[in-house]
Order: structure tokens, then C-alpha cells, then sequence
């Protein structure tokens, strides 16, 4: 609560400092940081975020807030300083960062309102309330909807703020936000609750005799589960109620996006590597800051690592984050955890519905939950006492958000734990270049898992060179025989196999038979995919879709030929061939639907599928003992890609995809075909030999200045006239060397590349151009950066947009 007659408040937009407003005096007892509050910012009503009080407003006179929107904290005060460093180093709005960290819907117009639990009605009906207790709950049980807001407006109890966050603390009353704008509603169930016995004479039908009987015996159950027992029910307890004999009540119904029920494990013995990796983070967990980089094989049991240590900190009264990257992952982690750990557990993912992400928010910010397993955004997880920050597949990609605040939540994790004084732990089997020069530099301890889990082998990788087929049929360049032979003895052995292409689709290179032009999307600069299932050509950039009989764009013929193959084609040709197989494919085009990842992990878990064929998706810290065979299609798509860091994704895509294979009780066998057998990337794959490839790769990151030996800024520009962006990047540029120049001998330490188009020249219709700046001083960087984006000539014009990616891990 803030005492303060002024509060600094940052605002969900576009500026760049924290603003002073007043407080009236009847929001005093209801204003604390991290409440969201209702501002006048000149002529618009917006949403700020408070972050502290202030006895002052200087020299001029301050609005007052409109509003107080949250009757309790989104985020802790503790994490204020976390987010004004995301701020300063991401050269991003302080507003706008706290509003990338909360759950996506919070900007729209929202209400509290109030529902009674179990625990609640109980301590009614047996008189343990005080009278101010009675009064909130006499208040819900009167409104098919209690509005928090409104309670506050009538009660004439002035502590009726602090009453509601105590009653909430102790379970008797929840907090959920309905949503207006979005249409987000509180999941509603009538319940019934038993009044009294109806008079000795007072004749009845059996089902309502039954109905009553069984409401007797319970107190008070759900129509839901009446109606199981009673199939007409809903009709029947309506003169009941009139009768007296029974109470009808709403009560809200807590969203839960967890999975199935999960049956208790026990621990497992730990191995003796895994138990000197538990006890050399567990010695130092009491001397506060400190980041591990857990490496080794696939298979080897990181998880239960990871697991260990969750339970030492939480065994302290702390908390503990853990990190995946895909949503997918979050699943089977969030399995492993609940059976451990139970259900005070909170998980947080894009594929929640608005409703469901915020009571997940909630159950954290009020202390009701140990653990938050997440994606990326759960870095921003509101916990005050955090014992241990986990990163699995630290190395993945989908940690770096794209859009808006452009964060990498690895790199977050780390400053998070350094904020809250505690342990970082990073675990890959193919880490980041980034993360191991940390280790080599000292900043990073090392810490290093080499024994798969009960000593099973690592599979055995064999390489096929696709040059020997580049005369043979067409479908051998695909599935070569040895690839084929080896899918045929799996499933003779009634194994399961995953074939792996990084490409979806059935044809990725649509041409015109008749003028020799490519099929390329109307408003990007690449080619259409045929997605034969869909019936339509589709852009996997901007997502515009054309019929499969579209005519040429340049002659009008609609000879169009489909060359190339991806998930699609791949997943019809072992149709083919292996008739008596049960096929999955998993890539975005078969999990676009909420569930549907869940669903095929399921059916690869229970064996009810033999062949799954999948993106990169199936590459990442998955777990399927029964998967023998891994087929790569084609290991060399991604290494000819323009960008620095493209060998680097191609060994841990290859490394992580093979340590799918064998992970059960039958020795594994991957088969790898390319076209590039000699290639370092593709020998180091093949040993799953991370440090060959650092030893290769390193020298030609150095050479060139490239991350992880310096630091990297790229200034996106992009708008719909190709000359106009054109002029405008080359005017950035112009800025940038100038302020550049007048560094004096500080400029040779730092490269400026660009201004140039980007490989991907146009997008959505948006022409795009990017300028790179390279530097071994981030701060250096950074500084320059930040005054280009204030000279009055770098700000851009209509139709224009100029956007900052520190750290860019994209440069297509």
C-alpha cells in the first residue's frame, strides 16, 4: 500500500519515461506497485502500471488517476528493477515492457469479480465468519455476477480492501478477471445446496425423492453431476427450490489447463553423475548468484537433475521457474513435474485462452503455486522468493521473441537470477556458442552429464550420400533404400520410427511449365508451397493462400508444376510404401488446433502410431522409448542459409533430432541422408561430438566479429515504398556513422554493415532494408544506438517503421 499523495506510473505505450500523478484520497488504501491504474494522458484514458510512491510532483501540477483497476498486485514490487534493466538494454518503453511481461488481454477493459469457494460456504453454514466476512459473501451469493468494484463502491466497511485479499489468501473467496472487450467470461456451474426434509406427508415422485436424497448425502453437488446420476434433473429441481427444499446457487468454475490426472511417481535412484550435479549447485545455493551450464549427451537425465533441485529450494520455503521452449515440451515436463510435485504447479503458455492465462497469472502473484513451467513469458512469472531459475534446450531458438519487445528469455533468465540472488541453471546436449564461451571465460560453471540413463547407448549413426542417387528415381533422392530398409526392420521389431524434414508441405517450388517462372506470393519475395491436404498453394511468411488450379501470374497458363517436397509429400510417399504402417505427421499445419499437440504426443506415447514424420517440432528434449529408428530426409537445408549462425542450428537440429533414437531398452539407429557427408557440421553430428564442433565453428565467429565475440544490434526498417525505405535507411545510416565519427578512437572497435536490403526483400507487402552494428562493448553499442532513435531525422515518417533487435538471432 502506498502512503504517498503522488505515484510514478509507467504508461502501456510508446514513451520513453515514468509519469507523476495524484492520488485521491478514497484509491489510497488500494494503490501499491504493480496495480494497474486508469490515467488522463492528454486527451486519451490509458492504462499505467504503478511503480512507487512519491511525496512530490515538482514544479507541476499532476492528474489524478481515474481508476484503480486490480484490487491485488500483478507483479512485485522486487520486480520493478528487473524490468527498467530489460528496459535500458532492450532500448525498449518501460510501459511497454511490463505489458509485453503480463498475460496478453490486460490492456482491454476488465472487471474483478468475486466467487465463493467450497472452503467458504462451509465456514458460513458452520458460523466461523466475523460479521464483515459475512457481509462479501452474502454479497456474491446475491448477484449472478459479484463485481468487485461494486462491493468497494457500497460497503461502508473502510477495510473492505485489506478483508477481500485476506479472504482470498484463505481460500474463502476467489478473484477472477472478466474480460468485456474479448468476451472472456467466468465458466459458470449451478450447484445445489440441501435446505431441509420435506414434510412426513408430503407425497413426491422418486426422482425428485432420489434428487433430494442425494443432495442430502453430499450437502451440495453440481447439476453436472446430478445430472450423471439423474439424467432429468434440470427440470425437476426447480419446484424443489420454489418448495424450499433445496438452495440453487452459480458458482464459478476454476479454469484448469492441465492435463489428464497424473498417477504420484518416485523418485529415481540418481546415477552418480547426476547425483555430483545436484550436490556441487545444492553446496553453493545459499551464496546467492551463480549460472551452471548443464551439458552432455541426449538421454542422460537432465530432467531429474532439474527436478532435484526444484525440490531442495522449494523444501526452503522458495520458488522455482523452469523454462521450455516449445509448447509441445511443456506438456511432457509439466507430466513429470505434477507427478513429483503434485498441483501446486502453474503453467504458463500462448496457447491458453486469455481466461485461462490470467487465473494461471493470479494463482502465482497470490503465492498459491511453488513452481511456473513455462515458454518464454514465464520468465516474467511474479514470484518475490525465487530459489532456482531452470533453462532446458537452452540453446533453442523459440526462446528469442520476434515481435515487440524482441527478448531472449535465456539471456533474461540469467539477469532474473542475478536480481533475485539465486541459482541459474542452462541444460542443453547441443548448446549455444553463446552460453559455452561463457563457460570458457569463467562466467558460466560447467557442469557435465556423459552416461545416457541406465547406460543405454547412444544410437548409431549412419550416413547416406544422396549424390549417388541424383540419377536414380526420383523418390529414392527422398527415401533411399537404406532408409527404407531400415523403416521396414523397425516395424517388423514393432518399434516406432520418426522420420525428420525441416521443411513442411508437399511441394515447396511451384513452376510454370510454360513461361519457366516460379509461383512466388503476391506480397512477399519467396516462393508459394503446395499444401495438397488444404488444396491450395499458401506463403509461410504472410500466410495468403491460392487455389491449387491458379493460373500463372505471368503468361496465364495453369501448366503450373509442383518441384520440391516437404512434411506433407514425405508423410504420402510412406503411405505408399508401408501400407500396413499407422502414419502422423506433426509440423504447424497438423497442431494449429488447440489440443492437437497434446493429442499426436499422446498417441506416440501409447504406441497407437508407428511412423511419425515432423519439423523440428519432434527435435527437442522429447522422451519415446520406443522410437528405435530416426530418419533425417535431408541434413543439409539449413546450412547454405545467409546468416552467421546457420551451421550452428544445423548441428544441434541434427545432434538433438538423433537423441530421439534409443532412448528405451533397443539400441537406436539414426539414418542421415546428405549431400554433404564430408562437411565438419555434418562429421560432428554424426559423433554427436559438441566440442569438435565448437573447435570448428569458433574461429570463423571470431575472425569475423561475429557473436559470441562481440555484441550485436540490428536496426529494422520497413514500409511500403521500396525507394522511400530505401532513402530513409540510408539516412539512418548516415546519423549513425556521424555519431559514430565523433567517438575519436572508440569508433574502430565498432562495425557498421549496411545499410542493406534484407535477404528476404519484402514481407506482408513491407519492404525491408537493415543496418548491423558489432561491437566487443555492449554498452558501446548501445549508447550509439539510442542516440540515433533521438535524432529528430531518424524519426519515421508516415507508412515507415524502424524497429530495434539487440542480440537478433534472425537475419533473413
Amino acid at each position: 500500500m502506498i502512503d504517498s499523495p503522488y505515484i510514478s506510473v509507467a504508461i502501456a505505450l510508446p514513451v520513453p519515461k515514468a509519469y507523476t500523478y495524484g492520488v485521491p484520497e478514497h484509491f489510497q488504501n488500494a494503490c501499491s506497485p504493480g496495480v494497474r491504474v486508469l490515467i488522463p494522458f492528454g486527451k486519451k484514458r490509458v492504462t499505467g502500471y504503478i511503480l512507487s510512491g512519491q511525496e512530490t510532483c515538482g514544479k507541476f501540477t499532476a492528474k489524478n488517476i481515474l481508476d484503480v483497476l486490480d484490487d491485488h498486485p500483478l507483479f512485485p514490487e522486487s520486480e520493478i528493477p528487473f524490468f527498467r534493466w530489460i528496459a535500458e538494454y532492450y532500448l525498449h518503453p518501460l510501459g511497454e515492457v511490463i505489458k509485453a511481461a503480463l498475460p496478453s488481454g490486460l490492456e482491454s477493459h476488465d472487471e474483478s469479480c468475486l466467487f465463493v469457494t467450497e472452503k467458504g460456504l462451509d465456514a458460513l453454514n458452520g458460523k466461523r465468519l466475523s460479521p464483515g466476512e459475512e457481509e462479501i459473501i452474502e454479497f456474491i451469493q446475491k448477484r449472478d455476477l459479484a463485481k468487485l468494484k461494486q462491493l468497494f463502491k457500497t460497503s461502508r466497511n473502510p477495510s473492505v480492501h485489506t478483508l477481500v485479499r485476506r479472504m482470498e489468501k484463505q481460500d474463502l473467496v476467489t478473484v477472477s478477471y472478466i474480460l468485456k472487450k474479448d468476451g472472456v467470461s467466468a465458466r459458470m456451474e449451478k450447484f445445489i445446496v440441501f435446505q431441509q426434509d420435506p414434510e412426513p406427508t408430503l407425497r413426491m415422485s422418486k426422482k425428485r425423492e432420489a434428487i433430494l436424497m442425494q443432495v442430502k448425502q453430499k450437502k451440495e453437488m453440481s447439476l453436472t453431476g446430478l445430472k450423471a446420476l439423474i439424467p432429468t434433473a434440470p427440470s425437476l429441481i426447480k419446484p424443489l427450490a420454489e418448495a424450499g427444499f433445496i438452495r440453487i446457487i452459480q458458482r464459478r468454475i476454476f479454469r484448469d489447463p492441465l492435463g489428464d490426472p497424473v498417477e504420484p511417481d518416485t523418485p529415481p535412484k540418481l546415477t552418480d553423475e547426476q547425483t555430483r550435479v545436484v550436490k556441487q549447485v545444492q553446496d553453493k545455493s545459499d551464496q546467492g548468484f551463480a549460472a551452471y551450464l548443464l551439458t552432455g549427451i541426449t538421454g542422460s537425465g537432465k530432467t531429474e537433475v532439474y527436478m532435484r533441485l526444484v525440490l531442495d529450494v522449494i523444501e526452503k520455503g522458495k520458488k522455482a521457474i523452469v523454462l521450455v521452449p516449445e509448447i509441445a515440451l511443456i506438456s511432457q515436463t509439466e507430466r513429470r513435474f505434477r507427478a513429483r510435485f503434485g498441483e501446486r504447479i502453474a503453467v504458463i503458455h500462448s496457447s491458453l485462452s486469455q481466461g485461462e492465462l490470467l487465473d494461471q497469472w493470479r494463482k502465482i502473484a497470490l503465492d498459491s503455486v511453488d513452481i511456473v513451467i513455462g515458454a518464454r513469458s514465464a520468465v516474467f512469472a511474479p514470484f518475490e522468493n525465487i530459489g532456482i531459475i531452470v533453462v532446458d534446450e537452452e540453446h533453442d531458438t523459440s526462446y528469442k521473441q520476434e515481435t515487440g519487445l524482441r527478448y531472449n528469455a535465456r539471456d533474461l533468465a540469467v539477469v532474473r537470477a542475478r536480481f533475485s540472488g539465486c541459482p541459474v541453471l542452462l541444460g542443453s546436449a547441443t548448446p549455444s556458442l553463446q552460453s559455452y564461451q561463457n563457460v570458457v571465460l569463467n562466467r558460466f560453471e560447467e557442469l557435465k552429464l556423459e552416461t545416457r540413463i541406465n547406460r543405454h547407448p547412444l544410437p548409431e549413426i549412419t550416413l547416406v550420400d544422396l549424390k549417388k542417387y541424383k540419377d536414380g528415381r526420383p523418390d529414392h533422392r527422398i527415401i533411399t533404400p537404406e532408409l527404407s530398409k531400415a523403416i521396414r526392420q523397425c516395424l517388423d521389431k514393432g518399434n516406432q520410427a520418426l522420420i525428420f524434414l525441416n521443411r513442411r508441405g508437399f511441394a515447396t517450388f511451384p513452376v510454370c511449365r510454360e513461361c519457366g517462372k516460379a509461383l512466388t506470393c503476391r506480397f512477399c519475395d519467396i516462393t508459394m508451397t503446395l499444401h495438397k491436404g488444404h488444396n491450395q498453394y499458401r506463403c509461410h511468411l504472410c500466410g495468403d493462400g491460392r487455389p491449387v488450379d491458379t493460373a500463372c501470374p505471368e503468361c496465364k497458363s495453369k501448366k503450373i508444376r509442383p518441384f520440391g517436397f516437404g512434411t506433407e509429400k514425405v508423410e504420402s510417399m510412406l503411405k505408399e510404401r508401408f501400407p500396413d504402417a499407422r502414419i502422423v505427421r506433426m509440423d504447424q499445419d497438423t497442431t494449429s488446433q488447440k489440443g492437437a499437440v497434446i493429442k499426436i504426443l499422446k498417441s506416440i506415447r501409447n504406441r497407437t502410431v508407428d511412423i511419425v514424420v515432423g519439423t523440428q517440432m519432434l527435435a527437442k528434449g522429447h522422451d519415446f522409448p520406443s522410437i528405435t529408428l530416426v530418419g533425417v530426409v535431408c541434413a543439409d537445408l539449413s546450412l547454405s542459409l545467409p546468416d552467421f549462425r546457420a551451421g550452428e542450428r544445423t548441428f544441434q537440429l541434427l545432434a538433438q533430432v538423433a537423441g530421439r533414437a534409443g532412448r528405451g531398452d533397443t539400441p537406436g539407429k539414426v539414418i542421415m541422408q546428405t549431400y554433404n557427408p564430408d562437411h565438419f557440421i555434418i562429421e560432428a553430428s554424426q559423433k554427436q561430438d559438441f566440442q569438435e564442433f565448437f573447435h570448428n565453428e569458433a574461429p570463423f565467429r571470431r575472425a569475423l566479429m561475429y557473436p559470441p565475440f562481440s555484441r550485436m544490434t540490428q536496426l529494422k526498417i520497413s514500409g511500403s515504398n521500396s525507394e522511400t525505405v530505401k532513402i530513409y535507411a540510408e539516412t539512418v545510416a548516415e546519423i549513425l556513422k556521424d555519431l559514430l565519427e565523433k567517438e575519436g578512437p572508440l569508433r574502430v572497435s565498432i562495425q557498421v554493415l549496411g545499410p542493406a536490403e534484407a535477404p528476404i526483400q519484402k514481407i506482408s507487402s513491407k519492404f525491408r532494408w537493415q543496418i548491423l552494428i558489432k561491437s566487443p562493448s555492449a554498452g558501446f553499442v548501445n549508447r550509439l544506438v539510442k542516440a540515433t532513435l533521438e535524432h529528430p531525422q531518424a524519426k519515421p515518417k508516415s507508412g515507415m517503421s524502424l524497429s530495434v533487435d539487440v542480440d537478433p538471432y534472425f537475419l533473413m
